[in-house]
Order: structure tokens, then C-alpha cells, then sequence
């Protein structure tokens, strides 16, 4: 399989590209990580050949399994085959199809690789636009789950990334007839976006909070930031909610310790404003005063901003 794949280049497959094609189709399941490696590796270089799109195609259901492979290498070049079976052909996606790729792709909307979270922005959105018309509903709840990806993504310092994630969220949104968030994107008030989705529906708060817990990890400071300000206001609709709302508070209590004196700076003036609104006891008022004390002496201009927008949030 391996001296195959090297000679690849050297083939003519207008003669011999079908019986190529299904030699590596059946080693796409292949319990060998490497074979289902040499196998995509093979329908990489066959795709370089245009006349091999249309018997490809037929290969999508079996590619929108690999998305879930555990080798980084595997679901690349997975993604890399999709992209040139699906980007820019205008052809209709049946629904089993469109709802297998949805299921997989919107988890790879965060992937650490750049290019395939890039191209799975670009495909998401693709199956969006192209599922037939009676896959529409079906893919609903995936397309719903995706726009807090999406939301945080339109923050991200890659601005090709940045700028795809907003085109596909104007997308989706189109495709859930959510007509006011939409108007909101195209207004640029990004920074409603998020309490608009969270007053929407207060049963999913709980949902969406959770999803966006892992932003605050993030190695990117504007998505941390995002995820700081989107928590915060979740906090506000969970005060009858204590375990949801607990979880709140330890995340922000946490992320005042960030290495980034503004987050840490934000992430304390969003807490103290979730727990004074909520009427935890004075004590603990005062410890996150003394906290404000600790940062205003390393960042006195922040703080000075922070703390009046924090008396000006209470007052409101």
C-alpha cells in the first residue's frame, strides 16, 4: 500500500483511476492507523485530478466518519477531502449526509490546528447552505449548537478565521430565521450577541454556560476576554439556579489570577457585580474589595476603569 501511494504520481488515472479509488475506499475503516493514513494520503493525490470528483463523491459518508478519529494527521487530511468534495460545487447534500457531517464537524470548530478549523468553519457552513430542503429540521439542533462556537470564534486574532466564523454565523443564523441576532451581527453590536442568546431561551443558560467554560483556557487573550464577559452575564440568569451559579463564581474567582492584568481586572469586576446583585453576605463583599486593592496597586488605570463601571453596573 505504501509503494502505491509514493508511485501515485506516476499513474494515469483516467485508466486506472476507479479501480485506485476502491482500493483505498477499503482501507478507510482499516483498524491501522497508518493504512487509513496511506489511504487518504492515496485519495489526496487522486483528488488533484478533476475528472475523479465525481466517483469520489461518493465517498462523503465514509470521510465524515474519520472526523472523528483520534489521529490529528487523519482528520487534516479528512478535512482536506471534503473540502474538495463539497466547497464551492452547488450541489445538494442529501439529509443522512448533511446531518453525519453536521455532528462531526461542529466539534471541530475549536480545533488547535488553524487550516482544518479554517476549512471546517467553510464546510459547516456549506452544509448549511446546500442540505436538502427536508434535512433542514433534522439539522437544527446542530446548527444551534454551533453558534456559541461560532460567536467566540468571531473574536479570534486570526482574522481569516475571525472573518470566516462571522460570515458562517450570519449563515446560521439565517438558516434558524433568528432575524434579531442577525440584525445585531450586521449592526456590529457583537457585544449584545451574547445576552440576546442567553435571554432567548433560560432553559439552555445552563447548556451554554458549560460550552463556554473551556474559552477561559484559551492561550488567546480576546477569547478569554469574550468568555469573562459571556459567563458573567450567564451568572445573571442563574440566581435561582446555586450549583449553575456557584460554577459562575469559581470560574470568574479563578480567572482573576490570569496572566493578563486587564481579564483579571474584568473577571474580578464581573464577580463582585453577580454576587452584590445576588446579596451574598458582606464578607465576602469585602474580600473581593481587597482583592480590587491588590490589583489596583499593579494596574491602577484598569482598576480605576474597572471598579467604576462595577458601581455604575450596581447602581443600573
Amino acid at each position: 500500500m505504501a509503494f502505491l501511494v509514493e508511485v501515485l504520481d506516476f499513474l494515469d488515472f483516467s485508466e486506472r483511476g476507479d479501480s485506485l479509488l476502491d482500493i483505498m475506499a477499503r482501507h478507510l475503516q482499516s483498524m491501522s492507523r497508518e493504512m487509513r493514513r496511506l489511504a487518504l494520503r492515496g485519495l489526496v493525490q487522486l483528488s488533484k485530478d478533476p475528472s475523479m470528483y465525481k466517483t469520489m463523491r461518493s465517498l462523503t459518508e465514509s470521510l465524515a466518519d474519520l472526523l472523528w478519529d483520534a489521529d490529528e494527521d487523519i482528520v487534516e487530511m479528512t478535512v482536506v477531502l471534503l473540502s474538495f468534495l463539497l466547497l464551492h460545487r452547488d450541489l445538494a447534500i442529501p439529509s443522512p449526509i448533511a446531518l453525519q457531517l453536521a455532528g462531526a464537524l461542529w466539534p471541530l470548530l475549536d480545533n488547535d490546528n488553524c487550516h482544518v478549523q479554517l476549512l471546517t468553519i467553510r464546510l459547516f457552513q456549506e452544509v448549511m447552505r446546500l442540505v436538502e430542503a427536508k434535512g433542514k429540521k433534522p439539522l437544527k439542533m446542530h446548527v444551534s449548537k454551533s453558534l456559541l462556537p461560532l460567536f467566540f470564534n468571531c473574536h479570534d486574532d486570526n482574522m481569516r478565521v475571525a472573518e470566516a466564523s462571522c460570515e458562517a454565523l450570519l449563515c446560521a443564523l439565517s438558516f434558524l430565521k433568528r432575524r434579531d441576532l442577525e440584525r445585531l451581527l450586521m449592526t456590529d453590536q457583537m457585544w449584545r450577541f451574547g445576552e440576546c442568546l442567553l435571554a432567548e431561551d433560560r432553559s439552555r443558560v445552563a447548556e451554554l454556560l458549560r460550552q463556554a467554560l473551556p474559552y477561559l483556557r484559551s492561550p488567546q487573550e480576546s477569547l478569554r476576554e469574550a468568555a469573562v464577559r459571556f459567563i458573567g452575564m450567564a451568572g445573571r440568569f442563574l440566581r435561582e439556579q446555586q450549583r449553575e451559579f456557584q460554577l459562575v463564581c469559581r470560574a470568574l474567582q479563578d480567572m482573576t489570577y490570569d496572566t493578563s492584568a486587564a481579564i483579571s481586572c474584568l473577571a474580578l469586576q464581573t464577580l463582585y457585580v453577580n454576587m452584590a446583585v445576588q446579596s451574598i453576605p458582606f464578607s465576602r463583599l469585602q474580600q473581593m474589595r481587597d482583592g480590587f486593592r491588590r490589583l489596583w496597586k499593579l494596574r491602577p488605570t484598569l482598576c480605576r476603569a474597572g471598579w467604576m463601571s462595577c458601581m455604575s453596573s450596581l447602581e443600573n
